[in-house]
């Protein structure tokens, strides 16, 4: 394969600046503006965030997940606990969240320690979920390798077939996750690269807010 080259291939940023006279005193009260003006620029992408581990051995994996919930606590997603991500913050539980909204120019990373939601919530929330949803949960051993998709269509339809009233209890594997941040960090896209970087750095009285250079 011959190289593909992309050097001269660039963009402008043109969003209005970012001042840190604009920024709230709480992070989150920060990152609740920022994900109201995405969700309304784009509703169906606005929640998505990549979620970066490293596992036992070192090596770093980053996917996307959806953010279901948050509060000044922290940010809460759900999955199957056994999973690579899952196995990989039993390791090692921190993680960063990243945020990108292309429409508004913005990306938000959000760094911190990981802690598993209570079995309350996470009923909760599993009951809330579409019944298709609840089944593939149910039926797949995620990231385990299958020979192919039959299997898993097999398994969810063991499943329909188990549970005909659709009352799929949620599986012991699937829980949530909190993060519970100690850093924050605000991009705001600007002209000729020289973007506006905040940080919020969690301190014992407060959150230190300081700009980055780009």
């Amino acid at each position: 394969m011959s190289e593909q080259d992309y050097r001269d291939l660039r963009r402008e940023y043109d969003a209005e600046a970012l001042r840190r006279t604009m920024l709230a005193a709480s992070p989150m009260e920060q990152f609740g503006q920022w994900l109201a003006a995405a969700q309304e620029k784009h509703p169906d992408d606005a929640t998505s965030m990549s979620l970066a581990t490293v596992d036992s051995q070192g090596w770093p994996s980053a996917r996307i997940v959806l953010l279901k919930h948050f509060d000044e606590q922290g940010l809460v997603w759900y999955t199957d606990t056994h999973s690579r991500k899952g196995q990989a913050l039993a390791a090692n539980p921190r993680a960063e969240l990243l945020f990108y909204w292309k429409g508004l120019e913005r990306q938000v990373r959000i760094q911190g320690r990981v802690e598993a939601v209570s079995a309350a919530e996470a009923d909760q929330y599993f009951n809330s979920r579409p019944l298709g949803s609840r089944l593939s949960a149910a039926a797949s051993q995620q990231s385990s390798v299958v020979p192919d998709r039959a299997v898993l269509e097999a398994a969810v339809a063991a499943m329909q077939e188990r549970y005909p009233d659709g009352q799929v209890p949620r599986p012991a594997r699937w829980g949530g996750y909190r993060l519970l941040p100690q850093r924050f960090e605000f991009w705001q896209g600007r002209t000729s690269r020289l973007h506006d970087r905040f940080e919020y750095v969690r301190q014992d009285d407060g959150w230190l807010i300081q700009r980055l250079a780009p």
